[in-house]
């Protein structure tokens, strides 16, 4: 038996499980879930019927998000549509909410050496993989007007702004974490649902995260995404040490569901000590201090906000999205059928 791990170790015991897959003590809150999706849905008719324009950028803009709370997979999604586009001679920008950070302002340009607990450890991980001009903006509009008037992009990736209607977008893509799926599909904040299951109607994509393997149907013509892991590569600036090849190594994850993580580790044929924290947790040194000595691996967004306190025997391992050509020959081609709004 491993030894016993530090931190909240992600169960279908805990709390945070059971919210998600529909404890009965949460039932007390469905008529504010009632509420939630009174509100949510009154707003999103204003901006369909006209009451409530939605600014049009001169440029596609495809946003990537999700219905359901919780890690879903767009961060690698997006760091693929990257790549992608670039191949086909597009200039892609990310805006991004920046969830995590305390800038001081918006929007911000997000540079390589900047400080995740400043811009966000996701919009900072983005930065740095893609290497594609980022801008965090709680207001998406407003930053996807800052990326085109300090950058030469001419496409625009909204990540995790499916729900901002604020910014019209050309094409959208939910992404859907196949392992957990929809959970109870009770609201927020009863449940993890942002919108009902019928949102998934109105995308031009649905894309899950690994197979299958929730209560109820995959939702319809969805494209499965599978996550490759990189070779890993170390936490701070150590390089005399040897990447570890098997055995015990602490599990570090402070993502949406850190399951995934532990699992990919076990998938390598390591015996993963999980230490789950919670979704863009600041981390300390005392956090990564455990016992008994063993390698300590985590997460790319995690490593973005730990190099200067890990210890030396720290590791991330990124990972890639792959998905089917059919995917990309789809978007492409709907990319290709896209035109400048008129202007004037």
């Amino acid at each position: 038996m491993p030894p016993e791990a530090k931190g909240s170790v992600a169960s279908p015991k805990n709390w945070a499980e059971r919210w998600y897959q529909g404890h009965l003590l949460f039932a007390l809150l469905i008529p504010l879930a009632w509420l939630f999706m009174a509100v949510a849905g009154l707003r999103r008719l204003a901006y369909r019927w006209g009451g409530l324009r939605a600014w049009r950028a001169p440029v596609p803009v495809i946003v990537v998000g999700n219905i359901s709370v919780g890690g879903t997979g767009k961060t690698p999604l997006t760091l693929a549509l990257v790549e992608q586009l670039r191949q086909h001679g597009w200039r892609p920008g990310i805006v991004s909410r920046g969830y995590g950070g305390k800038g001081a302002q918006y929007p911000q340009r997000v540079e390589a050496d900047a400080c995740a607990s400043k811009v966000g450890d996701e919009p900072l991980l983005l930065a740095r993989r893609s290497q594609a001009p980022v801008v965090i903006d709680p207001l998406r509009a407003r930053g996807v007007q800052h990326l085109l008037a300090t950058s030469d992009c001419n496409v625009v990736i909204c990540d995790d702004g499916l729900q901002h209607y604020a910014l019209a977008r050309d094409i959208e893509i939910a992404v859907v974490d196949g392992q957990r799926g929809f959970g109870s599909a009770w609201r927020l904040p009863a449940g993890p649902m942002r919108e009902a299951l019928a949102r998934l109607e109105t995308v031009d994509f649905v894309v899950v995260n690994g197979p299958w393997r929730a209560s109820g149907d995959a939702p319809a013509s969805a494209i499965t995404l599978s996550l490759q892991a990189a070779p890993w590569q170390p936490v701070g600036v150590n390089p005399s040490l040897p990447v570890p090849t098997a055995g015990h190594v602490h599990a570090v994850a402070g993502i949406g569901h850190p399951p995934r993580f532990f699992a990919l580790l076990a998938e390598q044929g390591f015996q993963p000590i999980p230490h789950a924290f919670p979704d863009h947790h600041a981390y300390s040194a005392e956090d990564l201090q455990f016992s008994p000595p063993a390698p300590v691996v985590m997460t790319e967004k995690d490593a973005v906000k730990c190099a200067e306190i890990a210890p030396p025997n720290s590791w991330y391992v990124p990972v890639q999205a792959i998905l089917p050509d059919s995917f990309w020959q789809a978007l492409t081609q709907r990319l290709a059928t896209w035109r400048k709004p008129h202007v004037g």
